[in-house]
């Protein structure tokens, strides 16, 4: 078998849940502060995590939404004594591999199948990261909604005969913290949006009933879903 086409997630998973424990973490559960000194890497087998930043003046920023099968890798790596760069917090209920991050580095240092799916990781996230901040700059804060809503219809989107139903339950606010934006100015740009007949809103989950719409006003490149997500 050439593990070389495993994902360094598959290769971690199949290497150290024979010697960690799966935790299972209640919805609300905070994993790790910022500047918190590291301890481990995390594997989220199931469940949703949010990684975000606040500001000093309390605002708080959404920069991904992880859900299952995704690596929580979030600090400086093969550093003396790193501090995570965001925090990290359970959006629902959750079961978590937890490496000890001189395991993880370890490994892959030591084995060159996971250096070499670690690097294409890596290169995937920074892709994700560019093109994300693009759209926020260039597409000003109405533009930069649309498009979150696109990259949460590539990560969690299920097509309905109504469109693309995003199963992910979400407040104004939280989307108001993906977008940098504050929650007065995404409420206005979802009202218009529903007057249009684009979206709808019911029990905290949005359905894109015109997405063509979005992808239009944004200039959308049709990017592969793995690039274009809020994970």
């Amino acid at each position: 078998m050439l593990r070389s086409n495993f994902s360094i997630y598959s290769l971690l998973v199949q290497f150290f849940q024979k010697s960690e424990q799966i935790q299972k973490i209640k919805a609300g559960t905070v994993l790790f502060q910022e500047k918190d000194a590291v301890e481990h890497v995390y594997l989220l087998l199931s469940g949703t995590v949010a990684l975000g930043r606040v500001h000093m003046r309390g605002k708080d920023f959404i920069l991904k939404i992880l859900n299952s099968r995704e690596m929580i890798v979030e600090y400086q790596l093969f550093i003396h004594n790193p501090h995570y760069q965001f925090y990290g917090k359970t959006l629902s209920d959750c079961e978590i591999l937890a490496i000890k991050k001189d395991h993880f580095e370890e490994f892959i240092m030591n084995d060159p199948d996971a250096m070499n799916a670690f690097v294409s990781w890596l290169s995937t996230s920074y892709l994700k990261a560019q093109m994300k901040c693009q759209d926020l700059i260039m597409n000003g804060k109405k533009g930069g909604l649309y498009s979150i809503l696109i990259r949460l219809c590539n990560t969690y989107g299920i097509m309905t005969e109504d469109g693309i139903l995003i199963d992910l339950p979400l407040t104004h606010q939280e989307l108001a913290n993906l977008t940098y934006g504050t929650r007065e100015v995404i409420q206005r740009a979802l009202k218009e949006l529903r007057e249009k007949d684009i979206v709808s809103y019911d029990q905290q989950k949005f359905t894109i009933k015109n997405i063509r719409y979005l992808k239009e006003e944004v200039d959308c490149q049709n990017c592969a879903y793995e690039i274009c997500g809020v994970n």
